[in-house]
């Protein structure tokens, strides 16, 4: 049976990459939470509950939010 790594277990540049992508993801889900927090319920397709819950999902749910959470000025999906 194989043992289970830890985070002692990686190379100096694999620690390095987790603390980079941890980053953006921190920063992409700040970045989606502080837009949706200063966003009308009206401007959005659903509720500002469950945009919430998936910007909290790893690096997809910040980006699916911007890419279709917001409306635009006509009430259509961006793009």
């Amino acid at each position: 049976m194989r043992r289970r790594r830890s985070g002692s277990d990686l190379t100096t540049r694999q620690r390095g990459a987790v603390i980079v992508l941890a980053g953006v993801q921190l920063s992409l889900a700040v970045a989606a939470w502080a837009d949706l927090s200063s966003r009308d319920p009206r401007e959005l397709h659903g509720s500002t509950r469950r945009w919430a819950a998936i910007i909290a999902v790893n690096f997809f749910g910040p980006i699916v939010y911007f890419a279709r959470a917001r409306r635009t000025s006509d009430g259509n999906l961006p793009g």
